[in-house]
Formats: structure tokens, C-alpha cells, sequence
């Protein structure tokens, strides 16, 4: 019952925000749209934000131990040179509106839809100098490949816009902000986040450990077949490789993986403002696998994985593989090589969730059931470590910091 609740909640604000996009792109938007964006988000705040941060957990509870302040041996220190210079690149009020503390609940204020009321500086109003500094930061932290799949995403954010008759006040490359939470330190704890459609990043950093979670990639539509970014595609791997390892499996062990056949709506359940979800472990479990298709479940979190740094990512696989026999794959939907579907894969260190959903700002081109054009992803670390912050938690107890 509480998948449904959510579910519904979601499809009202869905909805409700498709409602007023129809508006707004009739005409320039007014104060009162505006007031009525503000008031969405204010809404989805308060109800997301309501209870103090737990962390996803299952019917069990949060399980400790799992995390600890430790070397990486893997330096950070271009992240930290990289975040002094987006800061410096900045005008005092660029720089004042887009710094927090670190343990600001900004942290936990995004959302993917393009109504949401952000914080931090605008890559559309940043100069050149300063939007390359961004990018930097960006470059910094992230893998080639996880760049790319950032800057491809936001010019399908444009392609959108062309496919609502160059509606560019709703959508457009460059709307998306970025925040800093913390002072970049050598030792001390910070981070940064890029909030924006489609595209979410929260990057924190203590010493040389390295938290990317929660992460959402997605796009609609996920290729561009028209228009001034002809061509891109995003998520195509992760789509494929998903496919792939589901029908690598036999028939009894796709009885225990695939929890529904028929797929008719969106299915994530850990999106914005859901950081305390309660979860089980569902589908099978990667001890019921064989070595070979271990390894195409492996290779399949490494597609997630590998958009943070080589090193960090490296790291974080590491992790993952300590906890493999307690990881599991669960799949919704079918199975052919067209098929739309959902799948999850949840351990007690990291939760990956990839849904084909229905359309809603190509709504007016497409039937309404899910399709491969439109695609949300999210990366979660359970158990309390999203956005460092059980890492966070235990330096406070170590270094206690005054008010």
C-alpha cells in the first residue's frame, strides 16, 4: 500500500506540474506562475523534508557499520583546486547565493522536475570564464564518461525545448544550477551539488573518501534524431546491459527476479525527497547466480559507478564487491529486445534503480504508456551514507564543531 500512496502522490504532482508547463508555454510566465512554481516546491519540501534524514533502509532498519572514515589513497585534491576556483571565478553575490554550510539541508532540496525553485548560480547566467570553471569542477570530479553523460543530458534538455516549438523558458542547456556545500578543505568535510532536469549531482568529499550519492541521470527524450544536437544518446549501455543480464538468466531464476511482467507506469520509488525510504531486498540474490552472470551484474553497477573519477570509482566498486552475495536484481516489465522496463539492484552499500516511465513533456507526441524515450535513473548509498552523511556524522564525533 505504500508503493501505491507514493505512486499516486507522484502522479498528482506530475500532473499538477504538466498543468501549469501548459500554461507557461503558452505564454511568458507571470507572477503568478511563478508564485504557483514556488508554491510546488515549497509543498514538496516540506512534505519531503519533514522527517530528519535516516537513510534508505529495509523492514530491519538502518544497518550500521557499513561506512567508515579511512584513506582511499586516492587523491582529492583536484576537486578541492577545482572548487576554489568555480568560488573565485564568481562575483560576492554569485559566491554568497550559492554557498551553504556543509550539513545545510540544502543537501537534500532537489527534485528532477523542471518546475522545482533551486538554489545556487545559474549556468545560464554565468560567463563564459565562470561556466568553464563549473565545468571544471565537474571534470574534476567526474570520469570522462560520467561528463559526457552530464553534457548530454543537458543538451537533450535543449532538444526538448525544440520539440516544444523552442520552448526554451521551460527547458534548455543551461538550466541548471550549481551549489557548494562547505569550505573545499584537505581535511575538513564539503561537497557540491548540479540540480537540474533530468540531471542531479551530489558530490561530497572528506579527506580523500568520496560519496556521489543520491545521483539521477535521465532524459526525454533519450536520443536526439532532429535538431542542433542530432545525434546524442544517453543511457543506451545501461539500458542494454540491464537487458542483457535478465534474459542471461534461466527460468527459474527469472521466476524469482522478474516481480511483474506487465510495466504500466513509473516505477522508481527512491526519486526526490525520498531519502528515508523503507525497501526490501527483492528478486534474486547475485549468490543465486552464476560466476558468469556475477559478472555481467558486476559489470552492470560499473556502468553506474564509473561516472565518479577512476579512482574513486574503483574504490566504491571495491565496496560493492564485498557485499556482492548480498546483492540483489529485480526486474519489472518484459523482456524482448524492444521491451520497457524497470530494474533494481540494492545492497546493503549501494541502490541503483533504472525506469522506462511514460511520457509527460512529450506528451503531446506520444501515447501515454511508458517508452524508451524517456528514462530516470537513480544511484543511492543505503543505510544512512547519502550525501556523506554517515561519513559526515562520524567526524562530528571526532571532531566536534561548536556552534
Amino acid at each position: 500500500m505504500r508503493f501505491l500512496s507514493d505512486h499516486a502522490g507522484k502522479v498528482r504532482l506530475i500532473l499538477a506540474a504538466g498543468f501549469v508547463f501548459a500554461l507557461w508555454s503558452q505564454r511568458p510566465p507571470t507572477a503568478d506562475l511563478r508564485q504557483r512554481f514556488r508554491q510546488m516546491s515549497e509543498d514538496a519540501e516540506r512534505k519531503g523534508l519533514a522527517q530528519p534524514f535516516l537513510g534508505i533502509h529495509t523492514s530491519q532498519g538502518v544497518e550500521g557499520g557499513l561506512f567508515a572514515i579511512s584513506s582511499t589513497g586516492v587523491s582529492t585534491e583536484p576537486v578541492r583546486k577545482a572548487g576554489d576556483a568555480f568560488l573565485a571565478a564568481l562575483t560576492d553575490e554569485q559566491r554568497a547565493k550559492t554557498t551553504f554550510p556543509v550539513d545545510d539541508p540544502e543537501w537534500r532540496k532537489w527534485m528532477n522536475q523542471h518546475f522545482y525553485i533551486r538554489q545556487g548560480v545559474l549556468f545560464k547566467e554565468m560567463s563564459e570564464a565562470q561556466r568553464e570553471a563549473a565545468f571544471g569542477l565537474m571534470r574534476a570530479s567526474l570520469s570522462a564518461k560520467g561528463l559526457k553523460l552530464s553534457r548530454d543530458i543537458m543538451r537533450l534538455n535543449h532538444t526538448l525545448g525544440e520539440m516544444n516549438n523552442d520552448n526554451f523558458v521551460e527547458y534548455g542547456e543551461w538550466l541548471y544550477w550549481i551549489t557548494i556545500m562547505g569550505k573545499p578543505s584537505k581535511t575538513e568535510p564539503w561537497g557540491w551539488q548540479l540540480d537540474g532536469h533530468h540531471l542531479i549531482i551530489n558530490y561530497f568529499v572528506l579527506g580523500d573518501q568520496v560519496v556521489m550519492t543520491p545521483s539521477f541521470f535521465g532524459s526525454e527524450p533519450a536520443r536526439a534524431d532532429s535538431g542542433k544536437y542530432k545525434g546524442t544518446v544517453v543511457l543506451a549501455d545501461a539500458q542494454n546491459k540491464g537487458l542483457t543480464l535478465v534474459n542471461a538468466l534461466d527460468g527459474q531464476q527469472r521466476k524469482k527476479a522478474i516481480l511483474d511482467w506487465k510495466k504500466a507506469g513509473a516505477n522508481n520509488l527512491t526519486e526526490a525527497f525520498k531519502d528515508n525510504v523503507e525497501l526490501d531486498y527483492a528478486g534474486i540474490q547475485a549468490s543465486e547466480l552464476t560466476p558468469a552472470q556475477r559478472e555481467q551484474l558486476v559489470a552492470l553497477i560499473s556502468e553506474w559507478v564509473d561516472n565518479m573519477d577512476e579512482g574513486h570509482a574503483r574504490v566504491k566498486m571495491d565496496e560493492v564487491k564485498k557485499h556482492l552475495d548480498r546483492t540483489w536484481f529485480a526486474w519489472i516489465g518484459e523482456t524482448g529486445e524492444k521491451a520497457v522496463f524497470y530494474y533494481r539492484i540494492q545492497s546493503p552499500v549501494i541502490l541503483i534503480e533504472f525506469d522506462h516511465q511514460p511520457p509527460i513533456n512529450l506528451r503531446h507526441l506520444y501515447p501515454n504508456v511508458p517508452y524508451r524515450e524517456h528514462i530516470h535513473a537513480v544511484i543511492r548509498t543505503p543505510n544512512g551514507n547519502d550525501y556523506g552523511k554517515d561519513l559526515l556524522r562520524q567526524h562530528y564525533q571526532r571532531h566536534p564543531h561548536s556552534e
